[in-house]
C-alpha cells in the first residue's frame, strides 16, 4: 500500500475542504449581489456554516484537526520525515500550515465562523416552495425578502 499516495490524497481533501469554507463565504456574498439563486440552496449553506462550525469547536477544544491527524499517521507508516513527500504535498503544506500560536488559530476560525453566521441571516436560504421550483429554477425571478 503507498502511504506516502494516500496521506496526498488526506492533503488535497483538506485543502478542498478549506477551499469550500472560504471560496463559499466570498460565492455567497458575491452571489447575494447578483441575485444568484443556487447561493440560498439550504443544502449548501448548512453544509458551508456546518463545516465553519466543526472546525471552530475543535479549536475551542484544543483538538487537531482529524485529516491533520489522519495525514501525519499516514506520512509515518510510509517511512517519512520532514518534507520526503511530492511537490503537491510539500506546496500544498506551506499553505496549510503556519507556524503561530493555536490562539491565533482560534481567534481566527471564531472570527470567520462568526462572518458565516452573520451572512447566513443576512443572505438566508431558501426552500423551494414546490419541487417543480427546485426543478426548474432558472425559471423563477429571485424570491424577494
Amino acid at each position: 500500500m503507498d502511504y506516502r499516495l494516500l496521506a496526498d490524497m488526506v492533503l488535497v481533501a483538506h485543502a478542498l475542504l478549506i477551499a469550500f469554507i472560504v471560496a463559499g463565504l466570498v460565492l455567497i456574498a458575491l452571489g447575494a449581489a447578483r441575485q444568484w439563486m443556487w447561493i440560498r440552496n439550504r443544502w449548501f449553506r448548512f453544509v458551508h456554516l456546518a463545516a465553519i462550525t466543526v472546525v471552530v469547536l475543535q479549536s475551542w477544544a484544543g483538538q487537531v484537526c482529524p485529516l491533520t491527524e489522519w495525514e501525519s499517521r499516514l506520512r509515518e507508516a510510509a517511512g517519512g520525515v520532514g518534507y520526503t513527500q511530492s511537490f503537491i504535498a510539500d506546496w500544498l503544506h506551506e499553505i496549510l500550515f503556519y507556524e503561530l500560536p493555536p490562539a491565533f488559530f482560534t481567534a481566527l476560525y471564531t472570527g470567520f465562523a462568526i462572518l458565516v453566521l452573520l451572512v447566513w441571516f443576512l443572505v438566508p436560504p431558501r426552500c423551494p416552495r414546490r419541487w417543480s421550483d427546485v426543478l426548474n429554477w432558472r425559471r423563477h425571478p429571485p424570491i424577494d425578502g
